[in-house]
């Protein structure tokens, strides 16, 4: 009886260690996993309402920087109208921030969280990118576009080229003059494929070690 009643207890003892260990985990991995669901609206996004073969959308693209070692861009869009660099926010609650603010402000109910201005942000993508195709586009073809999911609201006037949900492809459709021939646009593909990071974890480690140590300088 006593060997059953231990039994029981070091079978639900394992579970409970089990189900700490997961939430754990799921814990570690959360940011990663709601940046990944907002990547692959965006990309869905492109799928839907962009499907002219013209357009070609690269993904999660890590390329070398001199100054701070690696830089994450969420989406390159590849068009003979511009090439769209596409930073995503996957925050809810309401948004607080301007174009010059240094960082922006999420608040859930009483909690209120900062985070870099993403224009910021996508402005060093941008020049990064200028960088590596600066000898087969000039900067005027390149734009940059914040993405937010349309679970979070702006409680600001949003900035210029910040959008919520699938409004930024009405931006991106607004360009409608061909600018990049053809075989520019392929020579600007090969370059991008060429410069960019294996997908990796190793990638993404070396990334996140870059960014403590951006923040620790700053």
């Amino acid at each position: 009886m006593l060997s059953q009643i231990f039994a029981q207890l070091g079978s639900s003892f394992w579970w409970i260690i089990l189900a700490f260990v997961v939430i754990a985990i799921i814990k570690a991995f959360k940011p990663f996993i709601k940046g990944k669901v907002g990547e692959f609206a965006v990309a869905l996004h492109v799928k839907l309402y962009l499907k002219d073969p013209q357009y070609i959308l690269l993904n999660d693209c890590t390329l070398p920087d001199e100054q701070a070692g690696t830089t994450q861009i969420d989406h390159i869009l590849l068009s003979p109208y511009g090439i769209f660099i596409i930073e995503t926010k996957n925050y809810k609650g309401w948004i607080f921030g301007s174009e010059r603010q240094k960082m922006w402000t999420q608040k859930i109910f009483k909690n209120s969280y900062k985070f870099q201005n993403p224009l910021h942000q996508n402005y060093k993508h941008q020049k990064v990118l200028e960088q590596v195709l600066s000898d087969i586009i000039t900067p005027e073809y390149l734009h940059s576009i914040v993405v937010f999911m349309p679970d979070c609201e702006f409680k600001t006037e949003m900035p210029a080229n910040v959008f919520r949900g699938t409004a930024w492809v009405d931006y991106v459709k607004n360009f409608k003059e061909d600018v990049i021939p053809a075989m520019k646009l392929k020579r600007i593909q090969l370059r991008i494929e060429k410069e960019v990071l294996d997908k990796s974890w190793k990638t993404n480690r070396i990334h996140v070690e870059n960014l403590k140590q951006r923040q620790e300088r700053s």
